[in-house]
């Protein structure tokens, strides 16, 4: 099951949440990184939120996942990914949003969000374990049903 899994959506939505349940949900099935975009911005000394910045972000967080699917692994990446520009830059294979707020924390990023029109699975509440389950069974009956093709 190697994939490019999106979590996005406002900042304080929960996506880091939501990632970490969700990874340990799937560690102990099949090879799985996640990324987080702070953690990511962190390890460049990268904090621009420019629409540059956000764009060079958009396509390291897309080159992690590629290396590591590469290696046969799924990936999990968290990160707002404001704009379907940005989206289609990560070019996720399953995307998740997580729509819980109707306002971030930040302004010019409440000012730059768009509701993405195309995801698999939209997290209206928080709760990560419940949505964490769905969301591991969705996974897998999508490998599934990849593999009987």
């Amino acid at each position: 099951m190697k994939q490019r899994i999106l979590i996005m959506g406002l900042p304080g939505s929960g996506k880091t949440t939501l990632a970490s349940d969700l990874f340990g949900r799937l560690m102990y099935k099949n090879p799985i990184v996640w990324f987080n975009a702070d953690e990511v911005r962190t390890i460049y000394s990268d904090w621009d939120f420019s629409a540059e910045g956000r764009t060079r972000q958009a396509y390291r967080m897309r080159s992690l996942a590629d290396s590591e699917i590469a290696k046969g692994k799924t990936v999990i990446c968290d990160f707002v990914a404001p704009t379907k520009e940005i989206r289609d830059i990560f070019n996720a294979d399953f995307t998740i949003w997580v729509d819980t707020i109707d306002q971030g924390r930040y302004d010019d990023t409440n000012k730059l969000f768009e509701s993405p029109e195309v995801y698999d699975v939209r997290v209206t509440e928080q709760d990560s374990a419940y949505w964490s389950d769905i969301i591991a069974d969705r996974l897998y009956e999508n490998y599934k049903s990849s593999i009987h093709r």
